[in-house]
């Protein structure tokens, strides 16, 4: 009986171990790449498809386990905290975006739950060893247990007791990134009406974990709506050079796309350059300036907005610049790319009609296209960014001519980043004022009171954009 089951045991060491599924196997690497290396989801996702050769339903399954998984990590971890005996700060990390990739196709995805864990035990056996394999299986098998709302009633606070703190749970969000908003939705530009907030933030959290269209941009004067149209788009709702591929694809594969007459541009990014653009300005109008261009979109909007002018764009870091002239290449006309500092102009005083300074900020604006970013982000970031953010607005103001524009922009609904560093700026200077934006939006609901506008992903359908509009007086 002994030598019997030896030599079973040996049979079936000897056994082929099966392989692990292709695409999730692409998926776990892409998600290392993020929380090891610091990478960025959309661009190490990206090039591993192409790399796989992956397309149709394959890139798509792998792109919602990379993006859900990152998405939701922070609410998976807590859920995994009480099914790990030990802190999950002492679980090799390797081992714990294992856990995470198999609770996201537990919780969130319609995977068979048999197949979610069969498929992360092999996964686990082929990229970290035998050994592992037995955590894997038991924690997941905890995991499947429970649905996603059993999981977050039992983990999460109550939202009478704690509402933000439920939120942060239910929505997989950080706390500190939910006060911001909430501070935004009751006193920012916008603001929801009193009693209304709460709900308000809701569903902005909700919209966040949506995954986003592909936006794209018509750049006037080399390709227009009904071209993209034509390609399988849909025109936009406000932006008149914006489309839609509502059921996603490779915008590649688009030849105004693939030759630079048209590009990937969310519809609020368009609409701030081109609420710029139409701002009203007496005498020359010609000259305008990008002061923080990279990686260059809209800057290539602007290039092919001015007519008979000159658009320089000014990126620190030359990789970056390097992106902006590759978006300029099919915009006509005598445009410039300076690698330079923002913050020290290089050109006199008040040379430029029109000045856009989209500013480095948090990016919480675009959670929705960066899922990784609200679990990498700090409330110090913001803090850090704030003297940058107000030199660059500063150096903007100084930049433009009497009687010419600024657009202060920032990708953040965040307050700290929007109107308190426009008020600071304009509280030491006395030769500029704040303007009303909001007829440079025409058909755009939920504007509030102004002057200034921000754009929100549950009213508007686009990132979570904000823009001042600035005038020098003398």
């Amino acid at each position: 009986m002994r030598t019997s089951s030896v030599a079973d045991r040996n049979a079936r060491n000897r056994a082929p171990q099966r392989r692990p599924d292709p695409v999730r196997r692409v998926a776990y690497q892409v998600i290392r790449q993020v929380t090891a290396e610091g990478g960025y989801a959309n661009l190490a996702l990206n090039k591993a498809l192409r790399d796989a050769r992956l397309g149709g339903r394959d890139a798509a399954f792998c792109t919602e386990l990379v993006h859900g998984t990152l998405r939701w990590q922070g609410t998976y971890d807590a859920f995994l905290a009480r099914c790990v005996s030990r802190p999950l700060a002492d679980l090799d990390p390797e081992l714990l975006d294992v856990l995470r990739l198999g609770t996201h196709q537990l919780l969130n995805m319609r995977v068979d739950s048999y197949a979610a864990v069969d498929e992360m035990v092999t996964l686990t056996r082929s990229e970290l060893g035998q050994k592992r394999t037995g955590l894997v299986n038991a924690v997941l098998r905890k995991i499947s247990q429970r649905s996603l709302d059993q999981w977050i009633s039992t983990t999460a606070p109550h939202p009478d007791d704690d509402p933000l703190g439920y939120l942060a749970i239910a929505e997989a969000h950080p706390r500190w990134v939910i006060e911001s908003f909430d501070r935004a939705l009751t006193a920012g530009p916008g603001a929801a009406p009193p009693g209304e907030a709460a709900n308000e933030l809701e569903r902005l959290l909700v919209a966040d974990n949506e995954p986003p269209r592909v936006t794209l941009v018509a750049r006037p004067g080399l390709a227009d709506v009904d071209e993209l149209v034509a390609a399988g788009a849909v025109a936009a709702r406000w932006s008149p050079y914006g489309a839609v591929l509502d059921g996603g694809g490779d915008p590649g594969r688009i030849a105004a796309v693939a030759t630079g007459r048209a590009g990937v541009q969310d519809e609020g990014s368009q609409l701030v350059a081109i609420a710029l653009a139409s701002a009203k300005v007496d005498g020359d109008h010609a000259n305008w300036l990008d002061l923080c261009a990279g990686p260059g979109g809209k800057s290539a909007l602007l290039a092919a907005l001015v007519q008979d002018g000159q658009l320089t764009a000014v990126e620190p870091l030359k990789h970056r610049a390097e992106l902006v002239r590759q978006n300029l290449r099919a915009i006509p006309g005598n445009h410039k790319v300076l690698v330079g500092d923002g913050t020290k102009p290089t050109w006199p005083e008040g040379s430029f009609d029109r000045v856009l300074a989209d500013v480095p900020c948090s990016g919480l604006g675009a959670l929705r296209r960066r899922p990784e970013a609200r679990w990498r982000r700090t409330p110090e970031d913001v803090e850090e960014l704030r003297p940058l953010q107000e030199a660059l607005l500063d150096s903007a103001i100084t930049s433009v001519r009497p009687g010419g524009v600024v657009a202060y922009v920032t990708c953040s609904p965040h307050p700290d980043e929007t109107r308190a560093v426009v008020d600071a700026v304009l509280g030491r200077r006395d030769d500029a004022i704040l303007e009303d934006a909001r007829p440079l939006f025409p058909g755009v609901p939920d504007l509030g009171d102004g002057p200034d506008v921000q754009l929100w992903p549950h009213l508007h359908g686009t990132d979570a954009m904000y823009l001042a509009l600035i005038r020098r007086s003398f």
